[in-house]
């Protein structure tokens, strides 16, 4: 035999691989890499993109290897290991139940009909839309249609945002819905004069949550997004750090509402003027906490005031209809309500005041219990 040449392929990773893997770390999300090379040749790839591995120590580890590893040591080896190299399709399965059995939410990529098993019993299978078969795209729970796996990165930090939007929007709505019956039922055991009429509640939710409660969907990214920890499965949506601010709003706006109310009439307002200051009460509350409402951790000052201008665009009309609720005349009969005065605006703008103070102040007692 008479050597003629030799031929080498390289199929190396793309160039943002290594960006999203170390974006992925930074986020607590540990990236490993399964594959059916030679382990020498699943090591020099993922050494390319920043997975550091190596086969003497145990970070990377062979089929063969895999099968000797006693059942007790098996999800120790699993955690401790960054690569697998000439795995089976049975042995792809097991990595993902072991990973499961550590309470991690497993997502497991793939793209042939070897990999469907495992696609299934992941948490989250991500099957490749260009070169993925039709069997593993049927498995998975997300087809990637750029076969990127930095799409896979830019999507986790897109669902982080989302998570957080819809967080804020519920810390948001819930003091409100929560003081407007505590102020319903405290008028009703005490068999006093209700403060706010129905009519007006049905305003006041009508109104603020498509002009005011919506624009939190279109709250950017906060900064550091994709450098906290993974959140546990297990946590609840409301922490008891939110808990005891959606009662400390709730408390002031029912607090507000009635002093406010009273001291109306103290003053020589009539009752639709008192009712008409407490309905402006609880929106101009509910403006104020919105602003804070753009980060749960962050001061409200602290955030960029033109970075969500949909939320500017929504105060302002909300501004609006609270005039036009409270001047013009159709809407005082339709409402109940009445034009008021001066002084009674500078009260309701100093309550409202007082209640971002509050807030700001719980949290920076309790920014550690998001």
């Amino acid at each position: 035999m008479t050597l003629t040449g030799l031929q080498a392929m390289h199929d190396p990773p793309r160039e943002a691989a290594a960006a999203a893997v170390a974006a992925c770390r930074r986020a607590g999300v540990a990236v490993k890499m399964i594959t059916g090379d030679h382990v020498r040749t699943a090591v020099t790839v993922a050494a390319a993109v920043g997975l550091a591995a190596d086969h003497d120590s145990g970070t990377a580890l062979t089929g063969a290897e895999l099968d000797v590893i006693a059942p007790d040591q098996f999800a120790d080896a699993v955690e401790r290991a960054t690569v697998f190299a000439r795995v089976s399709p049975e042995q792809k399965l097991r990595l993902i139940g072991a990973l499961q059995s550590r309470g991690h939410v497993a997502a497991m990529t793939g793209d042939g009909v070897n990999d469907a098993p495992a696609l299934r019993q992941a948490n989250v299978g991500i099957s490749m839309g260009r070169t993925g078969t039709e069997v593993a795209k049927e498995a998975s729970d997300i087809v990637l249609t750029d076969d990127d796996f930095a799409t896979i990165e830019a999507a986790v930090e897109e669902g982080r945002n989302v998570f957080d939007n819809l967080t804020k929007f519920i810390v948001w709505t819930l003091p409100t819905n929560m003081a407007e019956g505590l102020v319903i039922l405290v008028a009703i055991l005490l068999g006093a004069t209700l403060p706010i009429l129905p009519t007006q509640i049905l305003w006041i939710n009508m109104t603020t949550a498509v002009a005011l409660g919506l624009m939190l969907a279109f709250e950017p990214k906060e900064p550091g997004l994709m450098s906290r920890p993974p959140r546990p499965p297990d946590r609840p949506l409301l922490t008891w750090a939110l808990t005891v601010r959606i009662l400390l709003v709730s408390a002031l706006l029912v607090a507000g509402a009635w002093w406010l109310f009273e001291h109306e009439l103290a003053v020589g307002a009539s009752v639709a003027q008192a009712r008409t200051s407490a309905v402006n009460l609880f929106v101009a509350v509910e403006v104020s906490y919105l602003f804070s409402c753009r980060s749960l951790t962050r001061p409200a000052w602290r955030i960029r005031p033109f970075s969500n201008r949909w939320l500017l665009v929504g105060v302002a009309v909300q501004a609006a209809g609270q005039l036009a609720l409270t001047y013009a005349p159709l809407m005082n009969g339709l409402f109940h309500t009445a034009p008021i005065s001066g002084e009674a605006w500078l009260r309701i703008l100093g309550l409202a005041l007082l209640a971002s103070v509050a807030v700001a102040v719980d949290k920076r007692l309790r920014r550690r219990g998001f």
